[in-house]
């Protein structure tokens, strides 16, 4: 495996190392015009599919969905993509695994691109599962026990989401095809359960986000790739996708809002309490993804879909500005440490800056078009008061921590003597790919799909509250300046040690109690170990073995009576 990843004297020990960021900058280009000739042909969608196998009346296939939506989230995706890749360059440089990290990345990008065009059970299975095992993989890269941890935890519960995943192939037997994309079917309401509660368990959501604060032991390029636009947004678009062509039961919308208003509401009040620069991000990450599940609760899919858009491109950027400044301060996430270091390195300011205005919605800018448009609707929506209320307070919480990190960051006792020189010149261009990003997405969005906007009018009470919501989450943030901690919010509400007990230990008591109990009992195993053991002895084995055509024609017999 490291001559197959990293090794120095071979072929890919000599590749330059941005030939992999300058092919992922063709291949977004590409992508951004094939979705805007697609928005002007006004074409629908285009779908290639194989049929792979047939079990009794049921046939499973591998089909590709190439349609405006998927064009514009992997376009997002592949951008996104190119921009870390490059970061990744110059922050990963003195790695001794710098390619096994970044071939692991890569696929880590192209699992996200098969769920994304997958038009069938079967590529939405190889998609899903390829984030899964390559995300564990990235979580661990730093060999530490607190990466172990949290790379197990992230994999435990996604698994939770992978076995409701593979349950839901029941209805698609039944139905007789793995097409996933192309029915309408408003009597499955168990099979619209397993796949909401699947898409909450891969986007975080309340009671499951717990892994997603853990996945912080990752690699600073590693968190701006899976907070931003790919591992945590794959259940949501997914629930995007089926609720374009389904009709979704109302108690599966109803779980979506309640779900989708506590997770921003944790998120908001976690990030408020936390000190580590990363995990501010990544509770503002759990915030943005409540509103999209939120918006998905609202029956309206589109917005959902427009904010995933613009919240990655400001997401990525936010996280590249904090590893910025941890190359600046060597490695330092304390934000009570880190005092005004933008104050040298200008650019940087401006990029924290935009990132954190687009996230708390300011007009014109790409986040308003979504986020706006989510909140007014709840207004206009006929919801529980319970959910609204809570995501009211989500939304002034969002303003209050970011604003205290703002403050921070920027305006106080500067801290640092020593000043890091980024003298690469190439080092700027992410920043500035996914400035413009974050400034125009929105709007071009608009301009050039109106299926993505939606106006309505509001009382001048309502749009009062919501501003003075907005301008009470600023005040709180620059009045509070003593905060005690609390065990209960650093915990996330008791959820991490929960699911930490769960998840490990109890281990050893499913493993005796069920493996080795009433589902293997133990003197079948005892029986088999004994057979095993015996199998091992050469006198039990021929002297000679068989040639390679004798394999290949058991092997093709095999395959006829299989098929």
């Amino acid at each position: 495996m490291y001559y197959l990843l990293g090794g120095e004297h071979l072929l890919l020990g000599k590749l330059h190392k941005q030939r992999l960021t300058t092919l992922l900058f063709i291949t977004a280009i590409g992508l951004i015009y094939m979705s805007i000739y697609f928005l002007m042909k006004g074409m629908n969608s285009l779908s290639v599919g194989m049929n792979i196998s047939m079990l009794s009346s049921c046939t499973f296939s591998a089909s590709v969905l190439i349609d405006k939506v998927s064009l514009a989230f992997s376009s997002t995706v592949t951008l996104i993509s190119a921009c870390v890749f490059m970061f990744s360059r110059h922050y990963m440089q003195t790695d001794a695994h710098y390619w096994r990290f970044t071939w692991i990345l890569l696929l880590f990008v192209l699992s996200m691109n098969f769920l994304i065009y997958a038009g069938s059970l079967l590529m939405m299975l190889v998609g899903w599962d390829g984030l899964g095992i390559t995300s564990f993989l990235l979580i661990i890269y730093y060999q530490s026990a607190s990466s172990w941890h949290a790379g197990f935890l992230t994999l435990l519960i996604n698994r939770i989401g992978d076995i409701l995943i593979m349950a839901s192939m029941y209805f698609f037997v039944l139905m007789g095809f793995s097409y996933v994309f192309n029915y309408s079917n408003e009597d499955l309401l168990a099979f619209a359960y397993l796949l909401g509660v699947a898409s909450l368990t891969k986007s975080a959501q309340y009671p499951f986000s717990v892994w997603l604060p853990a996945a912080m032991a990752a690699p600073t390029p590693v968190s701006a790739l899976v907070h931003s636009s790919t591992l945590v947004t794959a259940g949501i678009y997914i629930m995007i996708r089926f609720m374009m062509t389904m009709n979704i039961p109302s108690s599966v919308i109803s779980l979506f809002l309640f779900c989708g208003s506590i997770t921003s509401l944790v998120g908001g009040v976690c990030a408020f309490y936390e000190n580590d620069i990363k995990k501010i991000v990544a509770y503002s990450t759990l915030s943005q993804l409540g509103i999209m599940v939120f918006s998905l609760g609202l029956n309206a899919p589109s917005l959902a879909l427009l904010h995933l858009f613009t919240h990655a491109m400001f997401k990525a950027m936010l996280f590249l500005v904090a590893g910025a400044m941890l190359l600046a301060s060597f490695g330092v996430q304390d934000i009570r440490l880190l005092g005004s270091i933008t104050k040298s390195y200008p650019l940087l300011m401006v990029f924290f800056n935009m990132s954190t205005l687009c996230l708390l919605g300011l007009p014109f800018l790409s986040a308003y078009y979504s986020k706006h448009a989510i909140i007014t609707l709840m207004w206009a929506d006929q919801i529980n008061l319970i959910s609204l209320i809570i995501m009211l307070i989500a939304v002034t919480m969002t303003s209050a921590y970011m604003l205290r990190a703002l403050k921070v960051i920027n305006w106080t006792a500067k801290t640092h003597i020593i000043k890091y020189n980024f003298a690469v010149r190439l080092f700027y261009l992410p920043y500035t790919v996914l400035f413009m990003g974050s400034m125009t997405l929105g709007w071009l969005f608009e301009l050039l799909d109106n299926t993505y906007v939606m106006s309505v009018m509001l009382p001048t009470s309502r749009e009062l509250i919501m501003l003075l919501g907005l301008m009470g989450g600023v005040l709180f943030s620059m009045m509070v300046t003593k905060r005690h901690s609390s065990f209960m919010v650093m915990n996330m509400f008791y959820m991490r040690p929960l699911w930490s007990n769960v998840m490990f230990n109890k281990v050893s008591i499913l493993t005796h109690k069920v493996e080795l109990g009433w589902v293997e009992p133990n003197y079948l195993t005892t029986i088999m170990f004994k057979y095993a053991m015996m199998l091992q002895h050469p006198q039990w084995w021929p002297s000679r073995t068989m040639s390679f055509w004798q394999y290949t024609a058991c092997l093709v017999t095999l395959m006829y009576w299989l098929y």
